[in-house]
């Protein structure tokens, strides 16, 4: 009765061990562990964690594990594929990507014909960076734009444009009225310019007496504070990015940090803006763009 009992128990125990195995590789089939966290796999794969990872699933040119389809597998940029994936890269919680903007967005990406994909070299994408810098010994906010650049056999990052509220308040725009009282006449020339002292006697308005053609260099002040040692780079505080890519389409891509699936970097603001429209947003990226270049 003894051995009997002892080998119920035995019998007990092996059956034990073996479902509790199954369930220990259920378990790590659908969880990572991650220190002392343990990280749902569903999420993992699910996250857009990396801004190629987005192209690539924008694009439809990876699986949900994150594996590169070759181009000539049929899986690779499909249509009916993408018209599945292109909703999960929108932020379901936003008014302004969660709305019919965005079916019609998807259909014209995906519809009879439509050839819309993303590059990350040669098509139009910025960079937006939020970041601190000391100036003057105060800390300050500054938004750097930056756009990649082909450089030989690779590419770059490079900084294209700033926004500081300080730069821009050293060129005001001014009423034409007001503008109109500073001139030099057009006789000048003949007084050997004797009156040019005009011009810097008034320093605020200094670029009222420049051409009408004039632009500020608000990337050239910046670089000119940074080499003087008045400024100095603190911090990244946030990055966006502003893609105008996709014809007849502006959209804008973020990092959201949350819980579930509908996190990484998603579409958070989406505009149907005309390529005849775009150059003039464009501009504030790259200064130098004229408006009938695109």
């Amino acid at each position: 009765m003894k051995k009997q009992l002892v080998h119920k128990i035995k019998l007990t125990t092996a059956i034990l061990s073996v479902m509790l195995l199954f369930c220990v590789a259920h378990t790590h089939a659908q969880n990572r562990s991650l220190g002392r966290f343990e990280l749902d796999e569903t999420e993992l794969y699910a996250m857009t964690k990396q801004v190629s990872q987005f192209f690539s699933r924008f694009n439809n040119e990876e699986d949900q594990f994150g594996k590169k389809y070759h181009p000539q597998n049929p899986e690779f940029r499909n249509p009916e594929k993408r018209r599945i994936i292109l909703p999960l890269l929108f932020d379901n919680e936003n008014k302004r990507t969660s709305g019919t903007l965005k079916d019609f967005f998807v259909e014209d990406l995906v519809g009879k014909g439509k050839s819309n994909y993303l590059e990350f070299l040669g098509g139009r994408w910025y960079a937006e960076v939020a970041a601190t810098f000391v100036h003057q010994g105060r800390d300050v906010n500054i938004i750097l734009f930056l756009m990649i650049e082909k450089e030989n056999l690779g590419s770059k990052w490079v900084l294209t444009n700033v926004y500081y509220p300080e730069f821009n308040k050293l060129f005001p725009k001014g009423e034409l009225a007001e503008r109109e009282k500073h001139f030099l006449h057009p006789m000048s020339h003949e007084l050997d310019f004797m009156n040019i002292y005009k011009a810097f006697n008034h320093a605020q308005v200094i670029d009222f007496y420049a051409s009408k053609e004039f632009q500020p260099d608000y990337l050239t002040l910046f670089f000119a504070e940074i080499k003087a040692g008045r400024m100095k780079f603190k911090s990244v505080d946030q990055l966006k990015f502003h893609i105008f890519q996709v014809k007849d389409w502006y959209f804008e891509v973020s990092y959201l940090n949350r819980k579930g699936t509908n996190s990484g970097w998603l579409i958070t603001n989406l505009v149907y803006m005309t390529e005849k429209e775009k150059p003039a947003f464009i501009k504030l990226y790259e200064p130098w763009l004229s408006l009938d270049q695109h």
